[in-house]
């Protein structure tokens, strides 16, 4: 497999995200907290805007928000929901 190909097949974390705006995804916070929603907004350093988003602790829903700003130096991982 040539380099070329190899940096191809990489992808960047942030570039991911920006063109996956608008999609659900699920935010795991350091504090084990997990927020899901629509991301509406990202920027350099991960910032996010969640629409519709709900809060979780484990596996049960713990409150709605109509709007969620979270501050990217919080976030342990962002799993992009798949599309139905």
């Amino acid at each position: 497999m040539s380099s070329s190909s190899t940096s191809q097949q990489s992808k960047r974390p942030l570039t991911t995200l920006q063109r996956s705006l608008n999609r659900k995804v699920a935010v795991r916070l350091k504090n084990e907290i997990e927020y899901r929603g629509k991301m509406n907004n990202v920027d350099s350093y991960m910032n996010l805007i969640l629409l519709d988003a709900e809060e979780f602790n484990g596996a049960d829903a713990v409150a709605n928000y109509g709007k969620v700003v979270i501050r990217g130096n919080n976030v342990l991982f962002i799993r992009l929901e798949k599309e139905l």
